[in-house]
């Protein structure tokens, strides 16, 4: 080969090889650098113990991820954004505020979500009108009553534990009515009772600031004609003009629903003269109906007044009536046990809302009176229903009954811790009834007495102390019946403590309460009224027959057994404004 020839396979070779080079670059994959995730960290306070966030992450190619608390999330780098809805615990609502969403979150870094819960202020609704079906009421939401509001016929309204309804004060005399054929199941707890009270601020309330609850029934009554509710046709917003009738009744064992862990607080309203609404009225109930754990406090005119009907209750709280504690009347025959009465004072009503009763007692008792009790052959009116055996025999039994302190001014003719009157019957056993400045127990009327007389108005082991009247605290003869040899003939066994305080006789009454932990029904240590009770009914076949299963004997006098559970701590309120 010449040396020109071997230059020339030299060049060729040199080019191949080069052109073999390129083609090896432009054909081999550039590995792009492994993308490097970064750190979403969402911090959630604000909440109590144990209840779960509700949040939603969102972020790139339909990134979605769920948490319920605080929670740390590698995700690629990207723009991601954190919502929490509003989460209910025990009925208090929390809604969120969240800071530093949305969150630029870049490789290898942290980017931080807040996620703030604090309770949300509850929405408030107006109840008016009628409610004709059924409807819940839940502690979530402020409740407004505004004028006269109705539960028709076949509607239930269920009430949650813990809420709580306002009366509204610029309507003066609003009132829940639960008519006939309605039902009320308001059912709180001891640490979640259900309350009705003033819309005004503690501090400002007062009674009469707003109507009360009535619960109209289909039990009987001793009354004929269409009778209306006291009140139930006044000049109120909503008010039916003709009123709302509760005679007529069939059905003794009718069911209106329960109360159960019930406060009424500050109600009561004259709507018309004579014609005031109570804080609980119970127009012809039947026994079907459940009242027990309820406590009425601070109200304008009688704190429990029955209209006839059956419905039992026990554990009955009444504190500073504007009137009557327990009223009963018109063939009322229900039985009760363990209730407590206590007056310290007289409250002012709310201007316009009606005025201090001039006759409140402990126990305003009657038969019947007013028109449609009719009498039977050979008697007087007040003596209506007994050919029917409508008799007014109620069964009060436990009671506690205390007036107010010495010096305090009394109205004329108020009081008496019992009056018993106007052809009534009745059972009154294992009571104390002390503090009464006229007397602890009236007997009144020749229609009463002749109840008495016969046995179907027995009165048995109650306590006297600190009362006025005749002999410690009866009447002192005609033109009433209710005289200390009366009932001794009767073999009543009432015991007046001579000398004994009503303070004395329990863990705490102060003559000005504070709250309502300064208040201790039970017996002090040695007390007298821890002892004495009517043990056994059997002895005795009129009161066995009467009380039945619901009522029990007990050895001790008063709502409050010695060394035992004090129920009404927890759920029942002291105030005077």
């Amino acid at each position: 080969m010449t040396k020109f020839a071997r230059i020339r396979a030299l060049a060729l070779a040199s080019f191949a090889t080069m052109a073999l080079s390129a083609c090896s670059d432009s054909d081999d994959p550039v590995t792009p650098p492994t993308p490097v995730n970064g750190t979403l960290a969402v911090n959630v306070a604000g909440l109590p113990a144990g209840v779960n966030a509700a949040l939603t992450i969102t972020g790139p190619n339909s990134f979605s991820q769920t948490a319920t608390g605080t929670t740390t999330v590698s995700v690629p780098a990207g723009s991601y954004s954190v919502a929490a809805a509003q989460v209910t615990s025990n009925s208090v609502r929390y809604n969120a505020t969240i800071t530093g969403s949305p969150a630029t979150v870049t490789s290898s870094q942290t980017a931080t979500v807040t996620v703030a819960y604090a309770v949300a202020a509850n929405p408030t609704v107006v109840l008016s009108g009628s409610i004709p079906t059924n409807r819940t009421l839940t502690p979530d939401t402020n409740w407004v009553l505004r004028g006269f509001v109705y539960v028709n016929s076949g509607a239930t309204l269920t009430i949650n534990a813990g809420t709580r309804i306002v009366g509204d004060t610029t309507a003066l005399g609003s009132a829940l009515f639960v008519l006939r054929g309605a039902r009320i199941n308001a059912i709180g707890t001891a640490t979640a009772p259900i309350v009705f009270t003033s819309q005004r601020a503690p501090g400002s309330r007062s009674p009469g600031d707003w109507g009360g609850i009535v619960i109209v029934g289909n039990a009987r009554a001793n009354r004929t004609g269409n009778v209306i509710v006291e009140g139930s046709n006044g000049s109120v917003v909503g008010a039916d003009p003709a009123g709302i009738v509760y005679t007529g009744g069939t059905v003794d064992t009718d069911n209106s629903g329960t109360l159960r862990y019930v406060r009424v607080e500050f109600a009561g309203y004259a709507t018309l003269t004579d014609a005031e609404l109570n804080s609980f009225t119970f127009g012809a109930v039947g026994s079907g109906t459940t009242i027990e754990y309820v406590q009425a406090l601070a109200g304008l005119d009688d704190h429990f007044e029955w209209f006839g009907g059956t419905v039992n209750g026990r554990y009955l709280v009444s504190y500073e009536s504007g009137d009557d504690h327990f009223d009963g009347s018109e063939g009322y025959r229900g039985l009760n046990q363990f209730m407590i009465g206590m007056q310290s004072t007289f409250l002012t009503p709310r201007a316009g809302a009606g005025a201090v009763s001039t006759d409140p007692q402990g126990f305003e008792v009657d038969g019947c009176n007013g028109g449609g009790c009719v009498a039977p052959s050979g008697a007087n009116a007040q003596s209506a229903g007994r050919d029917e055996g409508l008799y007014n025999m109620n069964v009060f039994a436990n009671f506690t009954m205390i007036g107010v302190p010495a010096g305090t001014t009394v109205p004329g003719s108020g009081g008496v811790g019992a009056v018993l009157r106007r052809g009534t019957g009745g059972y009154y056993i294992n009571g104390v009834i002390a503090r009464w400045s006229r007397g602890g127990i009236s007997l009144r009327d020749s229609t009463s007495n002749n109840r008495f007389s016969v046995d179907s108005l027995i009165v048995r082991n109650l306590y006297f102390a600190e009362n006025g009247g005749t002999d410690g605290g009866f009447d002192a003869g005609a033109p009433n019946f209710g005289t200390a040899a009366a009932f001794a003939a009767k073999n009543s066994d009432i015991v007046v403590g001579t000398g004994v305080t009503a303070a004395s006789l329990f863990t705490a009454l102060p003559t000005t309460p504070t709250n309502a932990a300064s208040l201790d029904w039970s017996p002090a240590t040695g007390s007298p009224i821890a002892t004495g009770g009517l043990s056994a009914f059997t002895a005795d076949p009129r009161i066995a027959a009467r009380v039945g299963t619901f009522i029990t004997p007990t050895a001790y006098r008063g709502a409050a057994a010695p060394g035992g559970t004090k129920w009404w701590e927890g759920w029942t309120s002291y105030a005077r404004n």
